[in-house]
C-alpha cells in the first residue's frame, strides 16, 4: 500500500460510486492502494464524515474510463477491506423494468440475478469456500438507507430484484421484456460481481439504485441512450448525495448483521487483510 500521507490510511465505511460523488468528501486525501489483484479503478479518497472515516472509490475510474466489463472488481473490494472498511454503500444507475418506477426513482434492491459472462467473480480459486448469497445485500445497511430516505424526503422503494447484464450495450426489447416477465425490477451492469466479492470478504454491502430510464422493452416508443442515462443521473446527483450522507450517519457502529459471520467455519486458502 502506498499513501500520500505519513501514516497508513484507515477507514471503516466506504462508498463505491460515480465521479459525481467526489464532492461528498470535504478535505479529502487521495491514497494509492496496491493489491494482489492489480490496481483498483482509481486512487481511494479518504475523509471524515460525522466522526467516522469514510473511503470513496470511483467504480469506473477517473473520467468514467472503465466500462463495466473492464472494472477490476477484486482489486476494488480487496483495497477497501485492506483499509479497514467493513461496510459499503454502492450507489448505481439502473434501468427500470417496471413502469411505475420511472426516471428519478430510488430503489433499495433486496435480490440480484447474474446475467454477466466472463467476469472473475471469486477470490477463492482453490479450496472449498462456498459463501451464502441467498440474500445478497446487508439487511442492516438496507434498513439504514430506507430510514435515511424517509428522513431526507428522498423517497425510496423497499425491495426489488436487480438483474445485472454484461454490457456495455443496453438490452434488446426482447431481453428487456424477458427480464420483466420474470418479475425483476431493475437492470444494471456493475452490481455483479461487486456484491458477491464483498460477501466473500465478509463485508456489509448495500446497493442504492437510481433509475435513469425505462428499459427498452418497457417503453415501446423509446430506446435507452447513454446521453439520457448520464443526464438523469446528473440531475439527481445532489439528491442521491444527500441520501448517501444521511445513510453513512445511520450505519451501525457495531455490525450485528449476518455479514461478519459469512466465513465462519470455513478454512480459507489465504489470510484476509
Amino acid at each position: 500500500m502506498t499513501s500520500t500521507g505519513t501514516t497508513a490510511p484507515t477507514a471503516e465505511l466506504a462508498v463505491i460510486g460515480g465521479s459525481g460523488f467526489y464532492e461528498l468528501l470535504a478535505d479529502a486525501e487521495r491514497h494509492t492502494v496496491d493489491t494482489p489483484y492489480g490496481e483498483p479503478s482509481d486512487a481511494i479518497t479518504l475523509s471524515e464524515i460525522g466522526g467516522r472515516r469514510v473511503a470513496f472509490l470511483p467504480r469506473h475510474g477517473s473520467g468514467h474510463a472503465l466500462p463495466p466489463h473492464r472494472i477490476n472488481y477484486r482489486a476494488n473490494l480487496w483495497a477497501l477491506r485492506s483499509l479497514g472498511v467493513r461496510q459499503i454503500l454502492a450507489p448505481c444507475a439502473v434501468g427500470s423494468l417496471r413502469p411505475e418506477l420511472g426516471p428519478g426513482s430510488v430503489v433499495v434492491p433486496d435480490q440480484l440475478v447474474d446475467r454477466t459472462s466472463g467476469r472473475t467473480q471469486t477470490f477463492y480459486e482453490e479450496g472449498a469456500v462456498h459463501v451464502s448469497f441467498s440474500d445478497p445485500y446487508c439487511a442492516h445497511g438496507r434498513e439504514a438507507v430506507l430510514e435515511a430516505a424517509a428522513a431526507t424526503g428522498a423517497g425510496a422503494t423497499d425491495g426489488g430484484t436487480m438483474v445485472v447484464i454484461q454490457g456495455p450495450r443496453f438490452s434488446t426489447r426482447a431481453e428487456s421484456q424477458w427480464y420483466a416477465a420474470a418479475g425483476w425490477s431493475l437492470v444494471n451492469m456493475t452490481g455483479h460481481p461487486e456484491a458477491v466479492l464483498a460477501r466473500e470478504l465478509a463485508l456489509c454491502y448495500t446497493a442504492v439504485a437510481l433509475v435513469t430510464d425505462l428499459d427498452a422493452g418497457i417503453d415501446a416508443h423509446q430506446s435507452v441512450s447513454q446521453e439520457e442515462v448520464f443526464k438523469v443521473f446528473a440531475q439527481n446527483t445532489e439528491r442521491l448525495r444527500a441520501l448517501v450522507l444521511e445513510t453513512l450517519d445511520r450505519l451501525p457502529k457495531e455490525r450485528t448483521c449476518a455479514c461478519p459471520d459469512t466465513l465462519a467455519g470455513i478454512d480459507l486458502p489465504f489470510p484476509l487483510p
